[in-house]
């Protein structure tokens, strides 16, 4: 049992680690991208862009391969509680928006009530 929870420790440390390099790098790029040059640049600055645009292809491709066996298992584990949940929920017309209460709580309202049951009618 704390082998499964180093574990997930471990993964979801990993992750943040990911998910921190993911946000830097782009955001290194993104300022370099989002400028319209105004004249023509150089040969220079053109293989420089075009080496941070590989080097930023070759980061996201890595991350992803790096990603792909943490998210498999997330998938693998979520599955039988997602078909849990879509068993509980017939059909999803049958329900209105969720609404959020002022104190926070969120209800989900079905558009026509059920008829109840002779099963459920209390005895007197």
């Amino acid at each position: 049992m704390t082998f499964n929870i180093a574990r997930r420790r471990l993964i979801s440390g990993g992750m943040n680690r990911i998910a921190c390099l993911l946000m830097s790098g782009l955001l290194t790029v993104t300022p370099a991208v989002a400028q319209e040059p105004t004249e023509p640049m150089p040969d220079d600055m053109r293989e420089g862009m075009s080496l941070l645009e590989e080097g930023t292809k070759l980061f996201l491709r890595g991350l992803a391969n790096e990603m792909e066996p943490a998210l498999k298992e997330l998938a693998e584990n979520m599955e039988p509680a997602l078909r849990e949940l879509l068993g509980l929920i017939d059909d999803f017309d049958a329900y209105h928006l969720p609404e959020v209460l002022p104190n926070g709580d969120i209800i989900i309202r079905r558009k026509t009530p059920p008829a109840p049951s002779p099963e459920d009618e209390i005895e007197i």
